[in-house]
């Protein structure tokens, strides 16, 4: 399987606008290691090679170190030998709490990872729960700023819930700092019936991760790849990049149509990006 550096489709989309000097600056295309979670437990290092040659920049990791789990710094190492970076890593908030601060800051920032964001909570089903969300994700935007660290929070469709401007989302968007990432999840977004661009909109500067993922609401045509599914993945990105002032954008793959493997998934969904973002496109 070959497919075009995302490099350069990235540099053809720069180089056509006539104000590039203007324009944002385009953000790194990584990937959400859920997407190969069985792949990684069988072959880690054999796993991210594969996504660097497919044209990934970055990976966010989701609790999968192979043989680096007490090696961080080996893993950084790692991944500066396949052109990789860390864009950052999901968990919980047990691995922030006090007992266990020190030791997971240590070694995300050994590893390079300079963004963690809480992959999800079960409280951020209502207002008021997401209210305590709020709370905690500011105090450890504070406790994280020292260390070079940002803390964020990723989203299901259950933060969505409610009207327009006042779901948990926005409950937690407004009682948290601006240093906070709102890591939107496009699918759990779309999947939830709400606008994913009204969104980034609404809170400018702070999508600065987010998972480019293809969800189908049940019997909705399409296939649950990029591309292949209903989301305007242009108007996304554009928004992402502008408003948004995306740093990362991180490809995730839940499902495997047709007996796809998980890579074969990822990589149909990196060229339907591909494909979106081309110029004439965006």
């Amino acid at each position: 399987m070959r497919i075009a550096p995302f490099k350069t489709v990235l540099l053809a989309l720069f180089m056509s606008s006539t104000v590039a000097q203007a324009a944002p600056p385009v953000p790194r295309i990584g990937v959400q290691l859920w997407s190969v979670k069985d792949d990684l437990k069988q072959d880690f290092e054999g796993t991210l090679t594969r996504l660097a040659g497919i044209g990934f920049q970055g990976v966010e990791f989701a609790g999968e170190f192979g043989r680096y789990a007490k090696d961080p710094a080996g893993l950084r190492a790692f991944l500066e030998q396949h052109k990789l970076q860390c864009a950052g890593a999901h968990l919980d908030f047990a691995a922030l709490s006090d007992a266990r601060f020190a030791a997971t800051t240590a070694f995300y920032r050994s590893a390079g990872c300079r963004n963690l964001v809480i992959a999800w909570d079960k409280r951020g089903a209502s207002n008021d729960g997401a209210a305590a969300i709020a709370r905690e994700l500011a105090a450890l935007s504070v406790r994280l700023a020292p260390l070079g660290m940002r803390i964020g929070y990723h989203n299901h469709a259950q933060e969505m819930n409610g009207p327009n401007g006042h779901t948990p989302w926005d409950t937690i968007a407004a009682g948290t700092p601006t240093s906070t990432i709102l890591q939107q999840d496009i699918g759990w977004t779309t999947f939830a019936g709400k606008d994913p661009v009204a969104l980034i909109r609404r809170y400018p500067g702070r999508t600065l991760t987010s998972h480019f993922k293809a969800k189908l609401e049940k019997g909705s045509a399409g296939k649950p790849i990029i591309g292949q599914d209903r989301t305007d993945w242009a108007a996304v990105y554009q928004a992402a990049r502008g408003e948004g002032g995306a740093e990362w954008i991180l490809l995730e793959q839940e499902e495997y149509p047709d007996g796809m493997a998980p890579m074969e998934a990822v990589a149909a969904s990196l060229r339907g990006l591909q494909s979106a973002l081309r110029p004439g496109n965006t």
